[in-house]
């Protein structure tokens, strides 16, 4: 982060907040016009700072009301088998993140789905997948704090 002065820093973090955000409304922010803030913007992407612009949806409107994080553990971890698991995993549009993570599992999912039957049959399918020996599921009563900002 040492090639980041205090306007980068605070575009990084205007931009986490809203990325839609006009360029001249983010320059205003920052104390800079439309052109220099955007050059700003386009080196901070090109450097890698910025990794992509999305937008947040509500799951809520989906009707995608069950959200479950599920830790997995595998029996066998060579690359073949890790690299199977992974890219099925990647492949499964219920799985909205998947980390390897320390401890006694060696994955954790993020997990969301309409209802329960529709979690029963991701979970079948899931246990299905070559390796998976054991699972286990929490499930989220109340979202406290989501896609927190990065601080800078």
């Amino acid at each position: 982060m040492t090639g980041l002065d205090r306007i980068d820093r605070s575009l990084l973090v205007l931009l986490q907040q809203d990325a839609s955000k006009s360029i001249s409304d983010l320059g205003e922010q920052v104390g800079l016009s439309s052109s220099p803030c955007a050059r700003r913007i386009r080196r901070l992407e090109s450097e890698g700072y910025i990794t992509a612009t999305t937008a947040r949806v509500s799951r809520e409107k989906l009707n995608l009301d069950i959200m479950v994080f599920v830790h997995v553990r595998l029996s066998k971890h060579q690359d073949l088998v890790v690299s199977n698991f992974e890219d099925s995993v990647s492949r499964m549009k219920e799985v909205i993140s998947c980390y390897t993570v320390s401890g006694a599992f060696d994955y954790l999912l993020q997990v969301v789905c309409e209802d329960f039957s529709e979690y029963e049959k991701w979970l079948k399918r899931l246990q299905k997948l070559d390796a998976v020996t054991q699972m286990d599921s929490s499930f989220s009563i109340r979202t406290v704090k989501e896609a927190g900002i990065y601080s800078v």
